[in-house]
C-alpha cells in the first residue's frame, strides 16, 4: 500500500495527524488554484481553511477507484472558491476601490478572459465540450470522456488538438502584435 493511501485511509478514520500531514502535502497546490481564482489573500486564506474543513468532513466520500485524491480536492477548493464568488448578495463593501493603484490590471484579466472565451469558441463543438468540462468545470479525462459518451483516448485526442489549435492561435496573436510594436516604434 502506498504512503498516500495509507495517509488517506487515516484520514477518512478521523485521524488528525493525517489531516495535518495531508494539510502540509497538498496546502500549497489548493491555495494556489484559490488564489488564482478569486485574487484576494484573505479570502483565499478563508477558503484554504474552508476546503480543509470539507476535506476533514467528506474524506469517507473519497473513492480510490474514482480518481487521484488530489483531483478530488481541487474540485472541493475550486467549487468552494466558484461558489463563493458567484454570491451576488454581497451587501458590505468589502474593497476600498479608492486605493487601486493600478486598475487597467484587473480590465487586462478580464480581456484575457474573453480573448481566451473568444478563441475557444473557434474550436469545433466538440473541441470546445471537452475544453469546457476538464479545465473550466473540473472533471478529470476519465468523467469528461464518459460525460461526451466517447472512447477514452478519442477524449484526449479532442483535448491535444484542441490545446493545439489555442497554442497556434495565441501564437498568431503575439506575433501579430510584436509586429505591431516594431510599426509603431
Amino acid at each position: 500500500m502506498s504512503d498516500d493511501k495509507a495517509l488517506i485511509l487515516k484520514l477518512q478514520s478521523k485521524d488528525e495527524t493525517a489531516l495535518g500531514l495531508i494539510y502540509d502535502k497538498y496546502s500549497a497546490a489548493l491555495y494556489g488554484v484559490i488564489i488564482r481564482i478569486c485574487k484576494d489573500e484573505d479570502i483565499a486564506k478563508n477558503l484554504l481553511q474552508d476546503t480543509f474543513m470539507t476535506i476533514w468532513e467528506k474524506s469517507q466520500n473519497y473513492d480510490f477507484d474514482k480518481g487521484r485524491f488530489y483531483t478530488w480536492a481541487y474540485r472541493i477548493a475550486k467549487n468552494k472558491t466558484l461558489n463563493f464568488l458567484r454570491k451576488t448578495d454581497r451587501l458590505i463593501q468589502v474593497e476600498d476601490l479608492s486605493v487601486y493603484t493600478n486598475r487597467t490590471e484587473e480590465v487586462a484579466d478580464k480581456l484575457d478572459y474573453l480573448k481566451l472565451k473568444g478563441t475557444i469558441k473557434r474550436l469545433d463543438a466538440h473541441h470546445q465540450r471537452a475544453i469546457e468540462l476538464v479545465y473550466f468545470n473540473g472533471l478529470t479525462h476519465r468523467e469528461a470522456h464518459e460525460e461526451m459518451n466517447v472512447p477514452l483516448g478519442t477524449f484526449k485526442s479532442y483535448i491535444k488538438q484542441a490545446l493545439k489549435q489555442l497554442q497556434q492561435s495565441y501564437i498568431k496573436i503575439v506575433a501579430f502584435l510584436m509586429i505591431l510594436i516594431e510599426v509603431m516604434r
